[in-house]
């Protein structure tokens, strides 16, 4: 089963991109919630370039990886993604607003669709408030 998740974020889509895709912005926005963290992040963005998250409760109980290989990148508009046997489309549509992000993904069996919809929104959305949050200093 896929699973679509979207946000509007208002900044231009070169700063989209380049917080959606820098591991020193990743670090910053890439929890579901205030007592997780990602401590650290590895991007080599290009056609068969592997990436990886270090995703850690700040309790320290416990922690993750996610990890996968890019199989498509269209600078500025799409991002494709093989992770263990799952994949994932980012797409990045400009808009009167600013640029929809919009990520579709493979569901597992392990979590209900709604627990993997609402943990991804809320990613993509504390990417928004991050992203958004720099454009209103600048």
């Amino acid at each position: 089963m896929r699973i679509a998740v979207e946000t509007n974020v208002a900044a231009p889509v070169d700063q989209v991109w380049r917080a959606y895709t820098t591991p020193a912005h990743i670090v910053k926005w890439n929890a579901a919630s205030d007592d997780w963290h990602t401590t650290k992040a590895t991007v080599d963005l290009r056609d068969g370039g592997a990436f990886s998250s270090r995703m850690e409760a700040k309790d320290g109980s416990m922690g993750f990886d996610f990890a996968g290989t890019y199989t498509k990148i269209v600078e500025h508009e799409r991002i494709e993604y093989a992770f263990g046997d799952r994949k994932a489309e980012v797409e990045f549509v400009p808009g009167p607003k600013g640029v929809v992000v919009r990520v579709v993904f493979d569901s597992e069996p392990t979590h209900s669709v709604e627990q993997q919809q609402g943990g991804w929104q809320a990613i993509l959305d504390s990417f928004a408030r991050y992203v958004e949050a720099k454009q209103n200093k600048s």
